[in-house]
């Protein structure tokens, strides 16, 4: 028997999809019948992986598109399973990440019209009006599948418009009458969706932006998510080579520039404080950005000149967004770097004024870096985040993968972990927590020969449903470790509020609600879970030892580890 369900699987292994991470419902009946069905016949389809969370399916998803570059997808039950999909759907939005989600829908007969029709008292309560419309703000594309006659060349143009920039997610629902529909198997040859080619500066542009890079006294680069497309990188250390051009990360959520590179002149989060190297820029190139800096207290001169690349540099989905830009350009990262570069090999450069620019970075560089050795070292019995970071240092190699949820130590992590290749370290590219647990799932899986590498706050550990996520790294042989940097409590709530009243009432309070003290125990909860190793560090000299322990489990034993780490309490 050959249905919508049947096709529906079998297009997302024709469009590249490795992986369906899922949580199946009452409305998935002909889609399980369908999986049974090709594990039978040998039907290629994607990798069922089972995620009693539905948030951490999503966020496995975003972790693993991350990797591969492609979408994966998400199974999740009618309105309920897309409400607890929760934070994550802001994840994949904001940060433009290739997901197809598909939800099931109640079924539209009751009297047994059709097979799928009602037979559970769940299909009256779960039939809402405008089940797409919960995401609606959030996706690219979103449809429902109608008939199984038409079902391959809705998934495709969904995948095709997910994969294509600037990407993101996509969301298509179907009723269990629709995917239980009997059609003729389609003719096995892939439909004619193509990802859209990425797009470059026009010649015009390209001469004008050259022009003024070459006059600038003080050019800087500014760069979020650059290293996305870890081609965009190498193009970049180019350029900034070529014109000693420096390098600052604004909220990166990729490795976008060598961090031991005399031009890289570091990054910036939320630091209410102006920073020195974009004050004194003349001009500011920004490429793939969407916070670049932030005005009330982080800006360039007023008479600096602005330019601006991106995927998305209109950000239509940003209900205000601004940043004084010259002129703007749709391309793609790596194309205009790679024009620029070329453009730049035919142009007289003045040596002289270029070493200049070379010394100023290297010095202000070299200064960055005295200062961060100084901030690693060990004082008094405390454990420092900027010596737990360094520590873990020593333990990442080449085969590493890093993923940043350590929110109001993000940049102290940027910071002090070191070089690190194109396509190593990523951040979730948003602002909604618990990312990090399911994204490592998904890393592991895209990537099985890697080691990843989670560091998180105590508070986004929680938010990340550790026992559903340790639990899949058991089930799945995806181990990675954790790094949970323990407050005992929110730091980041506290840090808003005293950056708006410094002087007020909660700036003398005792309790300001964002206090988990005394805290769960982190790495008891993997270790229940999931069977991980786990550590509990109060003291700077146990620190090598558990990470030792930690990464011999993860490497050699095939085994998830957590280990959490005490700072001084907030």
């Amino acid at each position: 028997m050959y249905t919508t369900a049947t096709a529906f699987l079998e297009t997302l292994a024709e469009a590249g999809v490795s992986f369906l991470f899922a949580n199946f419902g009452s409305d998935h009946p002909a889609l399980i019948e369908a999986l049974a069905a090709a594990r039978v016949s040998g039907r290629a389809v994607p990798a069922v992986i089972t995620c009693p969370n539905e948030m951490v399916a999503l966020s496995a998803a975003h972790g693993a598109a991350l990797l591969t570059g492609r979408a994966e997808a998400v199974l999740v039950h009618v309105d309920c399973g897309t409400q607890a999909l929760a934070g994550a759907v802001h994840n994949v939005s904001r940060g433009r990440v290739p997901v197809l989600i598909f939800a099931g829908l109640s079924p539209a007969t009751q009297e047994g019209e059709l097979r799928g029709s009602r037979n559970e008292f769940i299909h009256w309560l779960q039939d809402v009006p405008d089940q797409r419309g919960i995401l609606r703000g959030y996706v690219k594309y979103e449809n429902e599948i109608r008939s199984g006659r038409n079902a391959r060349q809705i998934i495709h143009r969904a995948l095709q418009i997910a994969q294509s920039d600037p990407k993101g997610p996509v969301y298509l629902t179907a009723a269990r009458e629709v995917l239980e529909e009997e059609i003729p198997p389609p003719a096995p040859k892939r439909a004619d969706f193509p990802l859209i080619s990425p797009s470059a500066l026009s010649e015009p542009d390209l001469e004008a932006l050259v022009a003024d890079l070459l006059v600038a006294e003080r050019p800087l680069i500014v760069t979020s998510y650059l290293g996305r497309n870890p081609a965009a990188v190498p193009a970049l250390v180019d350029l900034s080579r070529r014109l000693g051009i420096g390098v600052i990360e604004s909220v990166p959520s990729a490795m976008n520039f060598p961090s031991d590179d005399p031009a890289w002149q570091g990054v910036y989060w939320n630091e209410q404080r102006q920073n020195p190297a974009l004050a004194e820029a003349d001009l500011v190139l920004v490429i793939d950005s969407d916070v670049p800096w932030i005005p009330t207290v982080n800006r360039p001169a007023a008479e600096a000149r602005i330019y601006h690349i991106d995927v998305d540099p209109l950000k239509e989905r940003f209900p205000l967004w601004y940043i004084r830009a010259r002129r703007a350009f749709r391309a793609d990262a790596a194309t205009a770097l790679c024009q620029i570069n070329k453009n730049l090999s035919k142009q007289p450069l003045y040596e002289a004024r270029l070493a200049i620019r070379r010394t100023r970075l290297a010095r202000r560089h070299a200064e960055r870096t005295t200062l961060l050795a100084e901030r690693e070292r060990r004082t008094g019995g405390e454990i420092t985040p900027e010596f737990a970071i360094a520590s873990l240092r020593s333990y990442i190699d080449a085969d590493t993968i890093i993923l940043n949820e350590a929110i109001s130590s993000y940049s102290l992590v940027n910071d002090h972990l070191g070089p690190l290749p194109p396509g190593a370290c990523f951040s979730s590219g948003a602002g909604s927590l618990g990312w990090h647990g399911g994204a490592a799932i998904g890393a592991r899986l895209a990537r099985p020969g890697k080691t990843v590498v989670a560091i998180t706050g105590d508070g986004s550990y929680l938010f990340s449903v550790p026992s559903t996520v340790h639990w899949m790294a058991r089930q799945y042989k995806a181990p990675f470790l954790t790094l949970v940097l323990n407050n005992r409590g929110w730091k980041s709530p506290k840090l808003s509020a005293l950056a708006i009243h410094p002087a007020g009432y909660a700036s003398r309070a005792n309790d300001l609600g964002v206090s988990f003290d005394p805290p769960p125990d982190y790495a008891a909860i993997a270790a229940a879970a999931g069977g991980a190793f786990a550590a509990t560090v109060r003291r700077p000299d146990e620190l090598d030892a558990a990470f030792a322990d930690a990464f011999r489990a993860v490497r050699e034993d095939n085994r998830a580890a957590v280990v959490d780490v005490w700072l001084a309490r907030l």
